[in-house]
């Protein structure tokens, strides 16, 4: 593998790279944590278009050119050179710290470029910055070329947004703005909520008057296995073998408005509906980690009001002793709201996690973090209640 040194520029070809690839960021932060972005930039530096400012709160770009894995301290961007549109010249990487302390307090930073190239940076690297540009690819020539950066700045989030050309969504507006074209900039929405604590709620309402919209429930982890070999070839014999990685569940208790209670999930095969009863469903289930975006459970907030509650829970199916180890992190995503994240960082060796109860309050959606830990679903649904009858089930 190449390491790379700040400043140093190389083409890609020359570090025995393609179109495809990942570019992986970890961020070994002592305290708070780390928000990891893509900037897609046209040619005079500039967020022209929003929908290539990958991050949180949008995990990919149009086309599938950019889609990003987010795990805590830790991000995989899947990149596709050939999916970008010729007005994308350059995709810059960027880590800011959310919380306490200063870049100068990390352990360490790491950009790399698949299994060719790497480029890391420690603490004395920095002074009082709070975010930094790690790396950028650029068109040059016809053909694409890596940029090791290093440069830091003084603001997080806020303020390299800004110094792209983009504009933060400081409130949502009072009446729903027209739709914009496609390529038009609009405002970036930054907003987060973290609950932090069992317990800890979060209460959100209808904006003007509308439904819900689409509740996109996102489960991501670190797939591989502790002490299991890395990169490209044991990944693809992890795939082939259907072993070697972690592989979690994502799924969710649900009662409806008239008292009818069920299970959606991958065991059984039943992934529910989104369209009609009971207005949720679930994505086809990743048993290898090949799939970027993780695992996703959609919620129909159109159709709230015959929703009661919706417990989101996951299952260690294989390859971990305890959460811990799986760096699981969950988000809750609304059209026009903060995003919710709620982390598995608990070390206890139970196999399923109840992680959190939407619930329908006077019309209202709260979201609670429940973070407690049961041996299987039986213990899970006499917990709270829905009243399921269990038998044994498999995904095969």
């Amino acid at each position: 593998m190449h390491s790379l040194t700040r400043g140093q520029k190389t083409r890609l070809p020359d570090l025995g790279l393609g179109a495809r690839f990942e570019v992986g960021i970890e961020v070994q932060a002592r305290t708070g944590s780390a928000d990891i972005s893509c900037f897609g930039l046209d040619a005079d530096g500039r967020l022209a278009d929003d929908r290539y400012m990958v991050f949180y709160n949008q995990l990919s770009s149009p086309g599938g050119a950019i889609a990003l894995r987010l795990q805590p301290g830790r991000a995989a961007f899947q990149v596709d050179l050939d999916a970008l549109p010729p007005s994308i010249a350059k995709l810059v990487f960027t880590a800011a710290l959310d919380g306490p302390g200063t870049m100068r307090d990390v352990a360490q930073t790491v950009l790399r470029l698949g299994d060719s190239a790497s480029f890391a940076l420690g603490g004395t690297d920095f002074a009082s910055e709070k975010a930094v540009i790690l790396g950028e690819l650029y068109r040059r020539d016809g053909g694409w070329r890596f940029g090791a950066v290093g440069q830091g700045f003084d603001g997080g989030m806020a303020a390299l947004l800004k110094h792209f050309g983009g504009v933060e969504a400081l409130a949502a507006p009072a009446t729903p703005a027209p739709a914009p074209t496609p390529a038009a900039n609009k405002p970036v929405s930054l907003s987060k909520i973290t609950l932090e604590k069992r317990g800890d709620k979060v209460s959100l309402d209808k904006r003007s008057g509308r439904g819900f919209g689409r509740i996109h429930v996102n489960l991501n982890w670190n797939q591989q296995a502790p002490g299991a070999p890395r990169g490209f070839l044991a990944r693809l014999r992890g795939a082939a073998a259907g072993t070697g990685g972690t592989d979690l569940d994502l799924g969710c208790l649900y009662e409806l408005a008239d008292g009818s209670a069920g299970v959606v999930q991958a065991l059984g095969k039943r992934f529910g509906s989104f369209e009609q009863r009971p207005w949720i469903s679930l994505d086809g289930d990743d048993r290898t980690g090949a799939i970027s975006a993780g695992e996703n459970l959609h919620v129909n907030g159109d159709h709230f009001e015959q929703i009661r509650r919706v417990l989101v829970f996951a299952f260690i199916y294989e390859g971990v002793a305890n959460w811990a180890q799986t760096d699981g992190v969950v988000t809750i995503t609304l059209p026009d709201q903060p995003v919710i994240e709620v982390r598995l960082d608990h070390g206890t060796a139970q196999r399923m996690c109840a992680i959190a109860m939407i619930e329908n309050r006077a019309g209202g959606l709260q979201v609670t973090k429940l973070a407690e830990y049961v041996a299987e679903h039986r213990a899970l649904d006499q917990k709270y209640g829905f009243g399921l009858r269990w038998k044994a089930g498999s995904k095969d």
